[in-house]
């Protein structure tokens, strides 16, 4: 079941969701940080995700996203999410409207903290100014059934600013199948 804006007053209240943000009728926006990082690679160089990566990080207060261009940022916010609840990350549709996809793995498990890493590419044909503040994401929390037994402890709990990927700590199974 979604949140109402009842609900997420009562998470906000209770330390879950940062004071200031803006919340509306079954969600909260989260804002663009100045954190950014993106692969650092020749064009046509070859990604084994396999592998520890190489990214490039900086912090900016104004981005120009040229089109096509692809990079992960972060909310400014740190946000929590309680056991007995699952969150959705979504674009807003006034920045998809102007041709920002804000994609994310999407889901926020029972347990996590942190500030969310949102990975951005310009769809469009116009290169686009992005502005530490602006309201870029949604999130939609959602009661559970009922709490887990194991909340999230991943690899990007508590993570700060834009987080590159980490999928060369999944399960070493994954590497020993290869």
């Amino acid at each position: 079941m979604v949140c109402s804006d009842v609900e997420l007053i009562k998470l906000q209240y209770q330390g879950y969701i940062p004071e200031g943000v803006h919340i509306g009728p079954s969600s909260v926006d989260l804002t663009l940080s100045d954190s950014f990082c993106t692969l650092s690679l020749f064009k046509d160089e070859v990604v084994d995700v396999m592998d520890e990566l190489d990214f490039i990080e900086w912090k900016e207060r104004e981005l120009v996203m040229k089109p096509n261009d692809f990079l992960l940022a972060s909310t400014q916010e740190e946000i929590e999410v309680p056991n007995g609840y699952a969150a959705f990350v979504a674009g807003r549709s006034s920045v998809g409207r102007v041709g920002i996809q804000v994609q994310n793995a999407g889901f926020v498990d029972a347990g996590f903290k942190g500030q969310i890493t949102l990975e951005l590419q310009n769809q469009s044909h116009r290169s686009i100014r992005l502005h530490k503040g602006m309201r870029i994401c949604q999130l939609i929390y959602m009661k559970m059934d009922s709490e887990c037994v194991n909340p999230y402890q991943g690899k990007y709990q508590n993570q700060k600013g834009a987080t590159f990927s980490r999928i060369f700590k999944d399960d070493e199974f994954m590497r020993n199948s290869m």
